[in-house]
């Protein structure tokens, strides 16, 4: 494969000649561009010009006799079909990849007489592959890229394998192939060395004709349906270097005696099958090993000692499974080892001392297993260590864990909850060290104290979990200090006082211009969420803010409707009060409210309407009154939403709305201001009829008097 990628690279940079290509490769190439759409690279459309010199043009190599050999437009935006003219050029490389091209790849492409690469990757290509009619298998095409596309149905069963004895490199990875994995690959390729068939939907048994391909290296088979066990006689094909079949339902006894034949392998990956067994203590005479990914199966017993042996290894997976016993028995002196990931097993005994020699060791998981005792001051040897979980184990000695590990100083995310069962978080201020820090969970432990100030000095945390704890106190005022923080939750304390304004004014959930400082890359291992989810991107966490299960009172703070960012807010079961403020309204981001069982009265405000991606939404067990919302996400909430709120009404509850509320405004409220005005209109009248009265007593007195000045005169 390198000879070949040589060769090619030679070919392609070949200088051109001065003189013109001919007039018939010219109009090949333009009926291409004929077919791309106007949303194509207008630069395309400017340098291929008719009448000119189409050695001359972008993506056109040419040989040193003019004619075109090389057309290459990865990533230039062409929108339209591939056009079966290109098959008039005497091509050897053909690169259309990474553009929106659909419909079908013409075949007359792939039975080219002079193409030994064509690459059609990430497009849009859809379709079944067509069966080929070719009388002649000496097809030059070696290396064959049509991943990333919409193509289905089963491969022909006349090609690739049957007609081209070159190939030496298919990738069809991340279609939506079916069918058995096709088992004359081999045969009339002898020397066929890569095959990805990865994200398709290939079902069946693994080919045992697989093993016969003797130069083949790389067989990635991932994220199919694939059943059955590993066939022993795939492991004959021992040039194998890469051997990945994760995310299939693979079953069967993991038979370490047959893997070993394939001295060569340095990528093992069966992670997330069935695959039962052992780890062999013959591991150790794979000595290329670089990575093993058995994750996610259904594997037991102990850690072979000889593991260590394989010197070469830097990424180990075996996370989710039954292993068991003593890790420290193993002698990792693995100076490559970057990641390791041994979660979510049953070993015991204190962390290995060992693992704190493997100097370039980035992302460690210990995390649900049965270690105890408390981190060695050695795991400060880890400089370059970034990822750390021990989550649920027996560690105790939370301040020793702290002081130890603020000497690595390249820790960005550190997740060590459901450990130091009781103990007091450590409060000194003086702490320091972790100023890279971008996620912190210390969580279930549970721990207790008040929020300690040393976290104020993390100033690039993005991420906050301290949890089902038993913490007391306020939040603390120097919060909104925490500038890149988006994710907080403090729920199931017993943390008390008002709800601070400090808490409104946190930048990263206020302005949507701050998200761009989230740090966009992936991290060394991913974040699980649930067992079925995980993260692998601090930024697609959901913006949070959790107050739940604390005793904080007083009212919501009508500058809520700052945090325009936020997609979960829960302030449920708390002693809060006063009324829901309709500024919440402005939260548009907004997909779960939460503010159950808590003692908020009044109405809800109909602006909750606009919560357009509002998915969750609860207010049960309050004391609120009135119409709830209608319209919008509010027409899709079930009664529960409401409960124990005995003065609320709508259509979703058993308490329908009067007719005399109109237009759903609030009931409750009406009727207060009926009452003042009907106070009003009574105290009025009354003090109008007394009015009245006494001017009618004086209209009578002075009319009497009147009168009787008339009748005076008149006599």
């Amino acid at each position: 494969m390198t000879s070949l990628g040589l060769a090619v690279l030679f070919l392609l940079t070949f200088p051109s000649p001065t003189s013109s290509c001919t007039e018939k490769e010219q109009s090949s190439l333009l009926d291409f561009l004929a077919q791309l759409s106007p949303g194509s690279d207008d630069n395309l459309n400017k340098s291929w010009m008719n009448g000119t010199d189409c050695c001359a043009w972008e993506g056109i190599t040419c040989r040193g006799d003019n004619t075109v050999m090389g057309v290459s437009l990865a990533s230039k935006g062409l929108i339209g079909s591939i056009t079966s003219s290109l098959a008039n050029l005497r091509l050897i490389n053909l690169n259309l990849s990474h553009n929106s091209l659909h419909g079908s790849l013409p075949m007359e492409l792939v039975l080219s007489n002079t193409i030994i690469v064509l690459d059609v990757s990430f497009n849009r290509l859809a379709g079944p592959l067509q069966e080929l009619q070719s009388s002649n298998p000496d097809h030059p095409l070696q290396v064959l890229n049509i991943s990333s596309n919409f193509f289905t149905g089963q491969f022909p069963s006349t090609w690739p394998w049957g007609v081209m004895k070159n190939l030496v490199a298919l990738n069809a990875s991340n279609n939506s192939f079916t069918g058995q994995i096709p088992s004359s690959i081999c045969i009339s390729s002898p020397s066929f060395t890569v095959l990805d068939l990865c994200y398709n939907k290939f079902s069946g048994n693994i080919p045992l004709e697989l093993g016969n391909c003797s130069s083949l290296r790389l067989l990635k088979a991932g994220h199919n349906n694939l059943s059955g066990a590993l066939p022993h006689e795939l492991f004959n094909a021992t040039s194998l270097e890469h051997l990945s079949f994760p995310n299939n339902f693979l079953q069967g006894v993991f038979d370490g005696s047959q893997v070993v034949k394939v001295n060569n392998l340095m990528v093992l990956d069966l992670g997330s099958n069935g695959i039962s067994g052992k780890i062999p203590n013959s591991i150790n005479q794979l000595r290329k090993l670089e990575e093993l990914h058995l994750e996610n199966n259904l594997m037991s017993g102990e850690m072979p000692r000889t593991l260590g042996n394989c010197s070469n290894l830097r990424y180990i997976n075996l996370r989710n499974n039954s292993f068991s016993g003593d890790l420290s028995k193993v002698n990792f002196t693995l100076l490559d080892l970057r990641i390791a990931d041994f979660s979510m097993n049953y070993f015991t005994g204190t962390i290995p001392e060992s693992i704190y020699s493997c100097s370039n060791l980035v992302a460690l998981r210990l995390a649900f297993n049965h270690f105890h005792g408390q981190l060695s001051p050695r795991i400060g040897n880890l400089k370059s260590l970034s990822f750390l979980s021990l989550t649920n184990n027996s560690l105790t000695n939370i301040i020793n864990a702290i002081q130890v590990l603020k000497s690595c100083k390249n820790l960005t995310t550190l997740i060590m909850g459901t450990n130091f069962k009781g103990e007091t978080i450590p409060q000194n201020g003086a702490i320091d060290g972790f100023e890279n820090l971008q996620v912190l969970t210390i969580d279930a432990c549970p721990l207790v104290g008040r929020i300690p100030l040393w976290l104020s000095k993390l100033t690039k945390l993005e991420m906050l979990d301290l949890s089902n704890n038993h913490l007391t106190g306020p939040i603390p005022s120097w919060i909104n200090k925490l500038q890149l923080l988006f994710y907080l939750d403090i729920s199931n304390n017993s943390l008390a006082g008002d709800i601070p304004i400090a808490l409104m004014n946190m930048p990263m959930i206020q302005y949507q211009k701050t998200t761009v400082w989230l740090d966009p890359k992936f991290l060394e291992l991913p974040v699980y969420w649930t067992p079925t989810r995980q993260y692998r991107m601090l930024n697609a966490f959901p913006i949070l803010l959790n107050l739940a299960h604390n005793s904080f009172t007083g009212s919501i703070p009508p500058e809520i409707g700052q945090l325009k960012m936020t997609d979960v807010l829960n302030f449920s079961s708390n002693n809060l009060s006063g009324k829901i403020p309709w500024q919440i309204s402005k939260v548009v981001n907004l997909q779960v409210l939460d503010l159950s069982n808590n003692q908020l009265t009044g109405e809800l405000p109909s602006a909750l309407s606009k919560l357009h991606f509002l998915s969750i939404f609860n207010v049960s067990n309050n004391e609120l009154e009135g119409p709830i919302p209608t319209g919008a996400q509010f027409d899709t909430f079930s009664n529960s939403s409401y409960g124990g709120n005995s003065n609320l009404c709508g259509s979703v509850l058993s308490n329908r709305c009067s007719s005399t509320t109109g237009h759903q405004t609030s009931i409750s409220h009406e009727h207060k201001l009926r009452r003042v005005l009907v106070f009003g209109f009574v105290s009025g009248g009354l003090a109008a009829l007394a009015l009245l009265a006494c001017f009618l007593i004086a209209k009578l007195v002075y009319d009497d008097h009147t009168e009787n000045l008339v009748l005076l005169q008149r006599r």
